[in-house]
């Protein structure tokens, strides 16, 4: 069972009905991308003078449950339409069988024009030449007015190379591609008969039309990155022979052993390569007698810059007539040259506008070589996908100017990122370059802003633009105004910053998520700095100071009647309510009541038992945590105990606590978020895939792309409003009954759902699981569902005969709550769900010198 179809170029051979292999479902890990949540913690405790710095995390799931038939979201450096495929084996194996199962196919089912007159055969078509001109091919079909004529020139010269050299550009092109590659370490030689000529047929010049479109600037990127641009003429590959004219660049080539072998004939010393290099050049600067070896001339303090020639213009005596330093570093350049052979480098304008492609084919820039091959693999495998309408928008980038400049504002959004995120706490120069970013993008924002509000109210339906919008640099700007909001607090220019955020809150268009974040920022600022900041005539200070506190009072009012701010946020502007109230005397009659949604510390209690010591050896790591602050043990496991209660084999910790309350009544499993996953899937399965344009662009998908977004919640907010309605009113178990008998028998491959999870015992948890309380928990979910798949407590517990679940986070000694986990057992107390504290304690050590 799959989704309505839709055509793919004939020359994939994307509908092939023959089967292959049955992949087999791989662990996953997911990460948070596009969201920085500020937290469950109150804003009170950050620094008043500015923000605290974003951080972007990673919340792991690790499903302990048999999950062969679960499809978990695979997140990592992921596109969107790579984590709505099914997990498939990517794997050397699985790539094989797919070239072995091609190899028997007819001549007529064909990759690309070149090998219509042949058939397939090992090492003559391979899955990664398939992928890429698939990718290529539907992009062509579809959004061809994305390029100009240059562009599409390059194109028919890609399809004119012969399979050897278009197998061996898509190797480098998925490898590093910025470095130089050894040509004879390139071990391609079960497809490529004569790697030379598949190198020299990639480094030929070819002509290229003139193109009639028009270069556009950027905010913040006046040019484009310099050999981006593709000129007269282009070759898809360089040659070490003429591009390598520098020692640095030709030491680069070295392994590090390769450079100590020099550096010994030099007889000099390092520990890494960056000291032999600098001995080497701080050597040949004193010694002139070494033959070999030089200091260029424009490395000395008094010496002009000098262009260093050609290395292939270097022969015999001509090198003995330049100047000493660059005759010295071209030799030694030299000598590695002739040490590592011929090198090839994919260059830089057609591997960029490669690059393009891809993005416009996955809607992301994070494609990887896993990316290329997984959407064929999935085709392939024997899996019964939902049924669903597939549409693929032309219309995601409007034009070759949006998608370009899309493309100039993540280069931009990186390097903000690379400053406040990627190096340290950023200094007041970092600061500065990122408050300088901001005010060059911020005008154009406005622009774009008002034009894609237009577009909202006179051409989308209700939510259709939430997916497309993301494709905006509108989109990648708002980000980098959200971080501009940084160095601005640092600066103390509230005021300023308290502007940029009311424009923030007054659009709804992009990055839905945040909203939250600004309401609880702009309240403190307009609680903390507004009064001194906007001085009222004719005020006292200590009125002025009360004005500002009913404005910041109805701020956190306006952010709890958002229907876009989000749950996990409610609990600091309700204690900010609380604060500002009791602040303005407020009489208790008129003060909000949020009783309802109190927060109970989570119970504690410690569960003894027998843990395993392994004794260390030098093979074994030391002692430390993984990302959720659970201890490790010196093997770098987790900690190994034995159960008692249950056979008194060896266990994890958690398996040890979930022992202890089974004696005590309580059903329940160790899943980490498994369960709430699989329940919101059986819950949620035909919101999930109901008919929104854009999220379904092949028929293999096992999710809509934007679920893991934050268009997800306000592109279907009346249908999951509607539904958690019904859940709140008592029809969960109708709901997953009907979900189960028709899809349980055939496993529907649906993100989340865990088809080993018994029926009874779900219908068990509905019974005990309090109507309101699931209905907050799927909505958290479908709010914000790739950051809260993780730190769900680790144990899920029901108790039949009281009628309650509960939420049970295990311990070991000395571990601590990370903020996910804290954040979870907010919303769950707030739920009015129990949660509890289990710390396991050894009552007994035992040594184990296995």
């Amino acid at each position: 069972m799959i989704g309505l179809r839709v055509p793919h170029p004939p020359s994939t051979n994307f509908f092939d009905e023959s089967e292959c292999f049955e992949p087999v479902a791989k662990k996953r890990r997911i990460d948070d991308h596009a969201v920085d949540a500020q937290g469950s913690g109150s804003e009170e405790e950050r620094s008043q003078s500015g923000w605290a710095t974003p951080k972007q995390g990673a919340y792991g799931i690790k499903e302990k449950l048999p999950a062969t038939n679960e499809i978990d979201p695979p997140i990592g450096s992921q596109t969107d339409l790579e984590t709505s495929l099914p997990p498939v084996k990517t794997d050397k194996e699985a790539i094989e069988a797919y070239e072995a199962y091609r190899a028997g196919q007819d001549s007529g089912n064909t990759s690309s024009k070149r090998s219509e007159e042949r058939s397939w055969q090992r090492g003559r078509s391979s899955i990664y030449v398939d992928a890429f001109t698939l990718a290529l091919d539907t992009v062509l079909m579809d959004e061809s007015h994305l390029f100009n004529e240059a562009e599409l020139a390059v194109f028919k010269e890609w399809s004119n190379l012969s399979y050897e050299s278009q197998y061996l550009y898509v190797r480098l092109f998925l490898r590093k591609t910025s470095a130089w590659h050894r040509v004879n370490r390139l071990r391609y030689h079960s497809d490529i008969a004569d790697l030379d000529v598949a190198v020299g047929d990639l480094q030929i010049p070819r002509d290229l039309p003139s193109s009639s479109s028009s270069i556009s600037a950027n905010p913040s990127e006046i040019i484009a990155p310099e050999s981006t641009t593709l000129g007269n003429s282009f070759t898809f590959a360089e040659g070490s022979e003429k591009a390598i004219t520098s020692l640095e660049e030709a030491s680069s080539l070295l392994m590090l052993e390769e450079l100590k072998g020099f550096a010994r004939d030099a007889k000099v010393k390092g520990k890494n390569k960056k000291e032999l290099l600098h001995a080497l050049r701080r050597t040949s600067g004193q010694q002139t007698g070494l033959g070999f070896m030089g200091l260029k001339r424009s490395d000395t303090e008094d010496s002009e810059m000098s262009e260093p020639a050609p290395l292939s213009d270097l022969d015999g005596d001509a090198s003995d007539n330049l100047p000493l330093g660059t005759n010295r570093d071209a030799h030694f350049t030299r000598k590695i040259l002739d040490h590592t052979g011929r090198c090839i480098r994919l260059s830089l304008a057609p591997l960029k506008l490669f690059e393009r492609v891809h993005l416009v084919f996955y809607r992301s820039t994070e494609w990887t070589e896993k990316s290329l091959t997984t959407i064929i693999l999935a085709k392939i495998s024997r899996r019964n996908f939902p049924s669903y309408l597939v549409s693929r928008s032309a219309t995601i980038f409007p034009s070759r100017e949006l998608l370009l400049e899309f493309e100039a504002s993540i280069r931009v959004q990186f390097k903000v990122d690379n400053i406040l995120e990627f190096n340290g706490t950023p200094g007041r120069t970092g600061l500065e370059e990122v408050k300088s970013i901001f005010e060059q993008v911020y005008p154009r924002w406005r622009v774009l802003l008002a034009e894609e509000q237009q577009k909202e109210d006179r051409i989308y339906d209700s939510g259709e633009g939430a997916y497309l919008r993301r494709f905006s640099p509108a989109w990648v700007y708002t980000r980098i105004i959200h971080k501009g909001l940084f160095p601005l607090g640092r600066f103390k220019e509230h005021k300023r910053e308290h502007e940029i955020i009311v424009e923030l809150l007054n659009q709804r268009l992009f990055h839905p998520a945040r909203r939250g974040a600004w309401y609880q920022r702009k309240a403190l600022l307009e609680e903390h700095y507004m009064h001194a900041l906007m001085p009222l005539k004719g005020q006292s200070p200590e009125l002025q100071k009360r004005h500002w506190k009913r404005i910041a009072l109805q701020t956190c009012e306006d952010g709890l009647t958002d229907p876009d701010c989000h749950l996990i946020y409610h609990y600091d502007l309700q204690k900010r309510i609380r604060k500002l109230e009791k602040s303005l005397n407020v009489p208790k009659r008129e003060q909000h009541d949020f009783g309802h949604v109190s927060l109970a510390k989570p119970s504690e209690h410690t569960v003894e038992g027998i843990r395993i010591e392994r004794e260390e050896t030098p093979s074994r790591g030391i002692s430390r945590r993984n990302s959720d602050g659970e201890s490790l043990s010196k093997r770098g496991n987790r900690t190994v105990w034995i159960d008692e209660r249950e056979g008194g084999g060896e266990c994890s910790v958690e398996s040890m606590c979930l022992s202890w309350y089974r004696e005590h009544g309580w059903k329940g499993f160790h899943c980490e978020g498994g369960l709430i996953r699989t329940l919101f899937g059986y819950l949620f399965y035909d919101v999930l895939f109901a008919y929104v344009p854009n999220v379904f662009q092949t028929e293999y998908q096992t999710c809509p792309l934007d679920l893991f977004t934050d268009a997800f919640y306000p592109s279907r907010i009346s249908e999951i409003n509607r539904r958690l309605v019904e859940i709140s009113n008592g029809g969960a178990k109708r709901i997953l009954t009907d979900v189960h008998s028709q899809h349980y028998e055939i496993r529907t491959c649906c993100v989340g759902i865990d088809w080993d999870f018994d029926l009874d015992d779900l219908l068990e948890v509905l019974e005990c699981f309090k109507d309101e309380a699931l209905a907050t928990v799927c909505k958290v979910m479908a709010q914000e569902y790739q950051q809260r798949g993780g730190g769900i407590p680790d144990l899920f517990l029901w108790h039949n005969e009281q009628k309650k679940v509960m939420f049970v986070e295990v311990k070991s000694e000395n571990d601590r709550l990370s903020d996910t986990q804290r954040l979870w057992i907010h919303v769950l107390n707030g739920a009015g769900v129990k949660v509890e504290l289990c710390h396991a304690k050894a009552k007994e050590v035992r040594i184990d010198s296995r």
